[in-house]
């Protein structure tokens, strides 16, 4: 059964599909020779293991793909396909970026048959090339997803003197918590850090006097009180929505606030969401100092 990205050459040998059947509507093909059945969402991780038959175990998928691959939710829409080749071998085309470098043996792991960079080593690539903020947002996501430590991202940086864009893994780990669970709440995160005001706490646990856990915010400033959240396409669904409303009823009948932030509060007024909040801390007595920007 063609479910997904495959060679037309091997299926036609193979008699799963005849030559004029796959020039027809039935399919559509992401790179040359390389097809999938008509209406695929073609998305990055359709994208890259469609790539992997073109480079056929030559290098490894790499950056977003191995991200993609590994359960990291960190690229952006539109990223194309990434393959590194030590050899030279594969051509970049629409869709795909080939870079040239070294891989060690330990560098690469297998993932639903597909060469891949292994998550310290897709990290660190990562890390050295993007700029800060997305740096930090794909560092949190694989170590989320994978489980490693930070430190072994600077590790890594020991066993390869010199590559280009290593001197900013310090700045990059310094910044990073594996704890966030969204690409957005790190960015939230970070919109305060880099602000100028205090780390917050990640995945806070609120408790009541008897010691019951009544939330788990996505930041907080204990201190203060104040509780700041992500709030992601699934929190406006009405029963989502209503049990939002009666956990920020219950904070703060213990004395806490709630603040709630969307992509645009991030993304598109963050000078307003930053000032807002700074405000807030201000006015509930917290610190709005930090030394860490």
């Amino acid at each position: 059964m063609l479910d997904g990205p495959f060679r037309g050459a091997e299926a036609i040998a193979r008699g799963t599909v005849t030559p004029g059947r796959l020039r027809g509507p039935a399919f559509d093909q992401v790179f040359r020779g390389i097809y999938v059945p008509a209406g695929t969402k073609v998305d990055l991780v359709v994208r890259s293991r469609a790539a992997a038959l073109l480079h056929g175990g030559r290098g490894a998928l790499a950056g977003y793909s191995a991200a993609a691959l590994l359960g990291a939710g960190c690229h952006p829409a539109n990223a194309p396909a990434e393959i590194v080749d030590p050899w030279g071998t594969v051509r970049a085309r629409p869709g795909l970026l080939v870079r040239r470098g070294r891989l060690a043996a330990d560098d690469v792991c297998t993932v639903a048959g597909c060469r891949v960079t292994g998550p310290v080593r897709t990290a660190w690539d990562l890390a050295r090339r993007l700029e800060l903020v997305e740096a930090v947002v794909a560092v949190d996501a694989l170590a989320r997803c994978a489980g490693f430590a930070l430190r072994a991202l600077l590790d890594h940086r020991t066993a390869h003197p010199g590559a280009r864009g290593c001197r900013r893994l310090d700045r990059v780990v310094a910044l990073a918590d594996p704890r966030a669970e969204s690409a957005m709440e790190t960015r939230l995160r970070l919109l305060l850090i880099l602000g100028g005001l205090p780390v917050p706490e990640s995945q806070y646990r609120i408790v009541d006097e008897r010691g019951l856990v009544l939330a788990r915010a996505d930041l907080a400033y204990p201190d203060a009180k104040l509780a700041i959240e992500y709030d992601g396409e699934f929190h406006f669904r009405r029963d989502r929505s209503g049990r939002d409303n009666r956990r920020d009823d219950a904070l703060a009948q213990i004395g806490w606030e709630t603040v709630r932030c969307i992509d645009e509060d991030v993304l598109a007024y963050p000078s307003h969401t930053l000032t807002r909040i700074t405000r807030l801390l201000a006015a509930r007595g917290g610190s709005t100092r930090t030394a860490l920007r």
